[in-house]
């Protein structure tokens, strides 16, 4: 017992008089992970007819680190400017924190590029021109960035709510004590939403190849309205009573139905991506797409976090509700009216 809760990275330790590995887990991806890298290595040989002046593999490398490695700076300074102290100077929010790292990354990255590079970072840029990398940023949002960022404020939501029990004072003031007897264990739940929008992406994929993405876009983002307002409804409830755990199986259903709403949806979105641009801007938009949909990880834990402790964690959640309707909206414009742009790609 001695040797758990001492232990280092192996052994793991006692949490809540449980032994756990929480440290271990990312390990369970190397079995994946360096099988498919080796394939990806000898088999990804198309990207020469895309960009046939990458020169030798390490070259390459070295090129794409280089970038990588510049474009943190002004994440860092960001993170500075953004956290409260000692730990940086908070002097900006987060709403403010985001577009200036994301403007400050692409200008750094733009400058530093270099000989043959410089021209493909140029061409890349071009994306930025067309109005279907702003519509399908957003859409990815919904979708991609729902997940990730859902995948962080679950845990959270799950802890805060239901971990805590809300009882009101002689007063009628309501007192929130933590450590809920009847709480739900957070590690016996909280994967359960992630795995399952992992798990269906590929059947959004599938689903969009036979009738089109933006239907499948268009009824997921439908879901996803409902459903957000659903669990704002039920995290109201259980904010304000003195045994929330009997909210929590609909908690926990309505965030799945969210969770495979958005695998759903990150599929169709994806594939739209692919039918819209040429195979010269296809990458870069995904890219794009990807790199601020995963902002839903830094905004959507901050968002539900600052309600929760403002006593409205269901404003939160009808806020992404809104978010979603406007989106849906944009999505039928783009490509499901009648005279779409591109229609139902």
């Amino acid at each position: 017992m001695t040797l758990l809760k001492d232990s280092g990275w192996i052994f793991g330790k006692i949490a809540a008089g449980t032994p756990t590995w929480i440290q271990n887990a990312g390990f369970a991806w190397v079995l994946s992970l360096v099988p498919l890298s080796i394939l990806c290595w000898f088999g990804m040989n198309n990207l020469k007819t895309v960009s046939p002046a990458t020169g030798n593999p390490i070259v390459a490398f070295a090129k794409i680190t280089w970038l990588y490695t510049l474009a943190f700076i002004p994440s860092i300074l960001g993170l500075y400017l953004y956290l409260p102290a000692p730990t940086g100077l908070g002097l900006i929010s987060m709403w403010v924190a985001i577009p200036l790292d994301i403007v400050s990354a692409l200008l750094v990255m733009k400058l530093a590029a270099f000989g043959p590079m410089k021209e493909g970072v140029t061409k890349q840029f071009e994306i930025f021109r067309n109005k279907h990398t702003w519509s399908m940023t957003a859409l990815y949002i919904v979708t991609f960035g729902s997940f990730i960022g859902f995948s962080m404020a679950l845990p959270l939501s799950m802890k805060v709510i239901f971990g805590v029990s809300h009882v009101p004072d002689a007063n009628g003031v309501m007192q929130h004590t933590l450590n809920n007897p009847n709480a739900p264990t957070v590690l016996a739940y909280a994967w359960i939403g992630p795995f399952v929008g992992a798990a269906v992406r590929p059947l959004g994929g599938w689903i969009s190849d036979k009738v089109g993405g933006s239907i499948v876009t268009q009824i997921i983002s439908a879901v996803m309205v409902v459903a957000s307002v659903a669990v704002g409804y039920v995290m109201m409830q259980a904010y304000g009573s003195a045994t929330p755990e009997q909210y929590f199986p609909a908690f926990l259903g309505l965030f799945i139905v969210l969770f495979f709403a958005s695998g759903i949806g990150n599929g169709s979105t994806f594939r739209t991506i692919g039918v819209i641009f040429d195979r010269q801007q296809a990458g870069p938009v995904l890219g794009w797409t990807s790199a601020i949909a995963a902002y839903g990880a830094f905004v959507a834990p901050i968002v539900i976090g600052d309600q929760i402790k403002a006593g409205t964690p269901q404003y939160a959640m009808y806020g992404f509700a809104v978010f979603y309707a406007l989106c849906l909206v944009l999505n039928w414009w783009f490509y499901l009216r009648a005279n779409a742009y591109v229609k139902n790609p």
